[in-house]
């Protein structure tokens, strides 16, 4: 019986001299996938080697619809959390259980680009982050970064975002706290009142609240309630100023280990857009943003049906089929998006934005040509 291709690799390595008698090789499970039958598969095949210095390795990129944001999934949750543990039981029970070590070769979020910005909300992403060091550290699963730019540019060797990276750093030894969002959004008009965050400590307690160098007064600025963290209205009057559009502030809240958590005071209006006509291959919706930010686009036909590319859910991703551009104050539909419109139809829209706004909007195409209206 022919040997199968990676017990034929080893054995011929083996044999090739020198340090490779004893090298540590690395074998990955079918496609790096970490389902089940791919990791017995391979515990199968170290099981018949009989060799000691062989590790194990799978490749990790979190539960898709956050890794590309798609079907409304904008947010760290319990789906995303529960995918990673499960993910990480198995390979950890399946191997580093019975002593054969694994590296997690590549691992990051399938949308996250510099280049792309508002894909991965950053506060969702700092969660997973952070998760994701804290999972895998006690399971004892060493994990590799995956990198193609967007973390450190290679031509200064400076970290793109050095948040991110101290909260990669920090997790290697301990976690940090984190809070339910990394946004405070206040009206640009009217009343401001207190807004509020959950705190998650994983672990830690809470210390201060800063901005910059100055310590906020406690009571005076804000509370803390358990795991509530109120900023007063009085605070947030004073850190959002003239109350341009925008982020206005910034505060940190810092903990007894780990990382400080950012939090940035926004001052907002809601969103406003405008009719617009065009074609499937360019169409863009003038959209007046005023300081929010879009989170993601749901799709869906006159009977409430998904409308556009995977019809099985009304959230559409981003980027792929929509596109905000802030300087530009527009978003546009990708020619993917309108490619799986049915011709003569019109969809409605509804954009949700991170203030909490949703408006709708509704684009009807007539064979290339398409007019959008507000609804």
């Amino acid at each position: 019986m022919p040997l199968g291709p990676p017990v034929a690799f080893v054995r011929l390595l083996r044999q090739s001299g020198g340090n490779n008698a004893t090298r540590l090789l690395v074998l990955p499970t079918l496609n790096t996938n970490s389902n089940q039958a791919q990791l017995d598969a391979l515990a199968t095949t170290i099981s018949q080697l009989g060799d000691k210095n062989i590790a194990a390795t799978v490749h990790f990129y979190g539960w898709w619809p956050f890794s590309v944001n798609i079907a409304g999934g904008t947010r760290y949750d319990a789906n995303v959390e529960q995918d990673m543990v499960d993910g990480f039981d198995r390979v950890h029970n399946t191997f580093v259980a019975k002593g054969i070590p694994v590296i997690v070769g590549e691992w990051a979020l399938l949308s996250y680009d510099y280049t792309r910005p508002g894909i991965i909300e950053r506060g969702e992403l700092l969660k997973f982050f952070e998760a994701v060091g804290y999972q895998a550290r006690i399971r004892k699963l060493t994990t590799m970064l995956w990198d193609a730019g967007s973390f450190l540019n290679r031509n200064n060797l400076q970290w793109r975002d050095p948040g991110l990276y101290a909260l990669m750093k920090a997790s290697w030894t301990t976690r940090s706290a984190t809070a339910s969002s990394d946004q405070i959004y206040v009206p640009r008009t009217g009343t401001i009142t207190s807004k509020s965050l959950t705190l998650n400590l994983n672990g830690a307690s809470f210390r201060s609240l800063r901005q910059g160098s100055t310590v906020l007064t406690v009571g005076t600025d804000y509370t803390v309630s358990g795991t509530t963290l109120t900023l007063t209205s009085a605070a947030l009057t004073r850190l959002v100023g003239n109350r341009a559009p925008g982020v206005n502030a910034n505060v940190e809240a810092h903990f007894s280990q780990g990382v400080p958590w950012p939090i940035s005071i926004i001052s907002y209006d809601p969103p406003t857009q405008a009719g617009a006509t065009g074609t499937t291959s360019s169409f863009t919706i003038p959209t007046q943003f005023r300081g929010d930010q879009l989170a993601t686009m749901e799709a869906k036909y006159a009977d409430g049906s998904p409308a556009g590319p995977a019809n099985w859910t009304s959230y559409k991703e981003f980027w792929s089929n929509f596109q905000p551009d802030y300087a530009a104050n527009t978003i546009l539909l990708k020619p993917e998006f309108f490619a799986e419109v049915n011709d003569g139809s019109t969809v409605t829209l509804t954009f949700h934005f991170w203030s909490g706004t949703q408006i709708t909007y509704r684009v009807t195409r007539s064979g290339t040509s398409v007019t959008g209206s507000v609804a």
